[in-house]
């Protein structure tokens, strides 16, 4: 080679060697601002939390053309932490995005929405001043984000949105986002015919509505803003179950006849779930952290939900440092494998470009993802309260703030003067239009499916439904019920057990619970009612009674009987559930509001746990239809019973269900034998109404032959709120009681050859049941009458059972045999239970 090509090449060389340690360095560098630097951003409108100091000395001489490039890629009003997602497909997608121009915003229809949302907040406080509300004001950026995503959903064939929020804003975005109008809101304020909602109704920033969202393109969208109580985050699963229920309603639909099941790849396209958040509320509630938990798991799964902090950097009173440990009130999401973008809530070009990569992001990706859209909260926690008292220096930088729509309009070169004189105008017009009605407006329309589910009163239909089936239909149900593939390696004993199964339908055998409860489900699903049933362990059964899912014990797949009865069934779900209460309970109870025609069972682990979930239940499940008149046929299992296993392991409180219980808002009942379990969960399918039933079920009597149920009993009409005794005649004692205790005393009762002793069985305790009870106690007029229960005094059925049943006794003497009051349900030592169940069947007979 010449000397002179050698030449030429060694230069080639060393250039494209220094061309590739130029890159390595750049590469080098934008990978530090791609981790970091979201810590440089300028978020804070009013410039209290400053951004961190700058780098270290990170960049080589000759590269700070490098750095301002990332620098300006990276730390202006967009912060955003992806670099945790292990995912090099989906951190490469932010990455791109984040690093290329700013793409166009239609600046005059942002202004548009800036301005509508400022000016109703205005008119409602110059109208109804010293009346309580939570204004958008400082971060009405909200209004033009929300029209920016579903504008990017409707494009991606969206047609529902769910959406859930707490209070702040809440009236704004009713008006500005759903479409109700200003007149419905404003009338809220006058709170016309308060009769109409005496003892029940909600505040009007609980309330939820629906709505339609028009796009750009003239595409239409489905809103529905899911009503929410003050306990903030409790409405996020409940918003997911609903995005879920819808999903599965599209994906259930029917083509030549025959059912979809889709696997929720149209239905989570078609439906978007949305969460907007306060920034105290994401860090410091624990159902959150359950809520963001459920959303890559199979049973949960709903396609990406978009989560939006609306962040005023206060809550209530208290500033980020009171509220949160970390940097961000977001950083609890950062467990999760998903993008997090900060904005400036002042910058809406800014906020548009992060909403429409959010959306881009979930729709690509299926995926969750959060905005956190800093601002700030012009006035204080509601516009009642001196926010200066404890923010002083704040709100004197807040005092000196224009509106957004004023800088806004600034900066793009608009005078928006006219368009703001006459939205003003409209607004004062549909003010003065409010203060003329006559009536409350509702804000909700439910949709057809609920049409069928809202007649008739609690139970007046309960003797025309017949809920039996003959001895034939059990049997060819029992069949489907254990039969799996050739080749499926069946566990021995859930081989066992089917066999066992079998021989029930024959009626060589009593039947159990759990063939009961399967036998509901089946005749169910074939009948073309989807069934839902989740709980910690529920495949199984925490008893090992159930077995839903065959797990082959080679290979670990599953199977489930339920899924393959026959040709165009329903839909059959069951799942074992995250370890989490309130957001699974919140999650079915979302779900059966979209979905009326399903059966929708949570199971608790054992009943205690469910006290986990007592917002879900006081909030949603008992109070729901009183406050928003939305109905839930929901249903909880409960394993209750005494059996000397501790505090957390025997009582489901009925107490506090019974409390809850009023205007036939809820069926409470406790199921004594497996045949009458079976009647119920058929009833609360095939009713025509919906309500939630909460179900006390058993675990030593899951097997136990006095709770066992024959082949006939399945063929009787209908489920037996109370179960007369008719075995006696004469008796000097009546022995009410309800549950496992019952079946006690009947073992004792035979022990004892006591025929002066007759015991029934109350299977129904809310609503009352008063004709059968009545009956039931006509039958032995001259007998003494017992409520026998487990539980201690200040616990269980006792205090509300007693007052019936001395009313409907007239003069004759009503006792109660109990526990003593007790601050623990249960003691926790199996001997000392033994004493303690002892002595009170003793009383029970009537011993001295």
């Amino acid at each position: 080679m010449a000397s002179k090509d050698k030449r030429l090449m060694q230069t080639a060389v060393r250039g494209s060697e220094q061309q590739g340690e130029r890159e390595h360095r750049r590469d080098a560098i934008f990978d530090v601002f791609r981790r970091w630097g979201y810590l440089q951003t300028t978020l804070d409108p009013l410039a209290q939390y400053l951004p961190a100091e700058p780098f270290p000395a990170v960049v080589p001489e000759g590269d700070e053309e490098a750095a301002a490039l990332a620098r300006r890629f990276y730390c202006g009003t967009i912060g955003v932490e992806f670099m945790h997602i292990a995912n090099a497909e989906k951190r490469e997608w932010v990455q791109a995005q984040m690093e290329r121009e700013q793409p166009a915003t239609d600046q005059r229809h942002v202004l548009t929405q800036l301005i509508k949302a400022d000016l109703f907040e205005q008119v409602i406080q110059s109208r109804y001043l010293g009346t309580k509300r939570f204004s958008l004001e400082g971060l009405t950026v909200l209004i033009p984000y929300l029209d920016r995503t579903f504008a990017v959903a409707t494009a991606h064939g969206a047609k529902k949105a769910v959406f859930a929020m707490s209070h702040r804003g809440r009236l704004n975005v009713m008006t500005n986002t759903v479409g109700r109008s200003a007149t419905e809101i404003f009338a809220k304020f006058e709170d016309v015919d308060p009769r109409s909602t005496m003892g029940g109704g909600d505040v009007k920033y609980h309330q939820g509505a629906t709505g339609e969202y028009c796009s750009p393109a003239g595409e239409k969208m489905a809103l529905h803003l899911v009503s929410n109580p003050s306990h903030l985050e409790a409405v996020d699963p409940v918003a997911l179950g609903r995005a879920r229920a819808k999903q599965a309603r599209i994906d259930d639909g029917e083509k030549d006849g025959e059912k979809l099941h889709d696997q929720g790849r149209v239905g989570k396209t078609q439906v978007l779930p949305l969460l907007i958040h306060g920034e105290a509320a994401f860090a410091g509630q624990g159902i959150l952290a359950e809520t963001l938990n459920m959303s890559l798991l199979h049973g949960y799964n709903v396609g990406g939900t978009i989560h939006v902090v609306v962040n005023n950097l206060l809550g209530f009173t208290a500033v980020p440092e009171e509220s949160n440990s970390s940097r961000f009130a977001t950083d609890i999401a950062k467990r999760m494998p998903i993008p997090i973008f900060h904005v400036n809530a002042e910058d809406p070009d800014a906020v548009m470009r992060v909403a429409t990569m959010a959306a881009e992001y979930r729709y690509k990706f299926a995926s969750d993802v959060v905005v956190d859209l800093i601002g700030y909260r012009r006035h204080g926690h509601s516009e009642v309260d001196d926010p200066t008292v404890t923010s002083p220096r704040r709100y004197a930088i807040i005092k000196n703030m224009p509106e957004l729509y004023k800088t806004y309009a600034k900066a793009i070169g608009v005078d928006p003067a006219e368009e703001i004189a006459a939205m003003q105008q409209a607004f004062l017009e549909e003010q003065k239009r409010a203060t003329k009605a006559e009536s409350i407006p509702k804000l909700v329309a439910l949709p057809d499916y609920w049409t069928p589910y809202r007649g008739g009163a609690l139970g007046a239909e309960d003797a025309q439904l017949k809920t039996g089936l003959d001895a034939e239909a059990v049997r060819t149900l029992t069949r489907e019920l254990t039969t799996y593939p050739d080749g499926f390696h069946i566990h021995p004993k859930v081989k066992k057990l089917y066999e066992q199964r079998v021989e029930m339908a024959e009626d060589k055998r009593p039947f159990d619970y759990g063939l009961a409860e399967l036998l509901a489900f089946g005749s169910l699903v074939k009948a073309g009612t989807p069934v839902r049933l989740t709980g910690q362990d529920s495949q199984r059964g925490t008893f090992n009674q159930r077995h839903a899912v065959m797990v082959d014990v080679e290979t670990e797949s599953k199977y489930i009987p339920l899924e393959h009865m026959s040709p165009g069934q329903a839909r059959f779900e069951v799942y074992n559930t995250l370890l989490s209460e309130a957001a699974v309970l919140g999650f079915e109870y979302g779900y059966s509001r979209d979905y009326p025609e399903a059966l929708v069972l949570w199971e608790a682990q054992f009943g205690d746990f469910a006290n986990g979930a007592q917002i879900i239940i006081d909030q949603f499940i008992a109070a729901g239809e009183a406050k928003w008149h939305l109905l839930s046929g929901v249903v909880m299992l409960l394993p209750h019973g005494y059996e000397g296993q501790g505090p957390e392991h025997s009582s489901a409180r009925l107490e506090r269900f019974l409390q809850l219980a009023a205007n036939d808002n809820m069926v409470v009942a406790q199921p004594s034998t497996a045949a009458q379990h079976f009647h119920l969960l058929r009833r609360q399918a095939m009713r025509k109404w919906r309500k939630p039933l909460i179900v006390l079920t058993p675990k030593s009597m899951l097997r136990h032959p006095d709770a066992a149920s024959t082949l006939a009993d399945f063929g009787a009409d209908h489920f037996l709120n109370v179960i007369p005794d008719t075995s006696v005649e004469s008796p000097r004692r009546i022995l009410i009681c309800s549950g496992k205790i019952g079946h006690n005393l009947r073992v004792e009762r035979e022990k004892r050859k006591d025929i002066g002793v007759g015991i029934i069985f109350i299977d129904q305790l809310y609503p009352w049941p008063e004709v059968e009870m009545q009956a039931g106690l006509d039958q032995h007029p001259q007998a003494e009458v017992v409520w026998v229960q487990e539980e201690p005094a200040n616990m269980g059925a006792l205090s509300y059972v007693m007052p019936h049943l001395r009313r409907m006794a007239r003069d004759r003497v009503v006792v109660s045999v109990k526990r003593s009051a007790s601050a623990s349900p249960a003691t926790g030592s199996a001997k000392a239970h033994e004493l303690e169940e002892r002595a009170l069947i003793d009383m029970a007979f009537g011993a001295k």
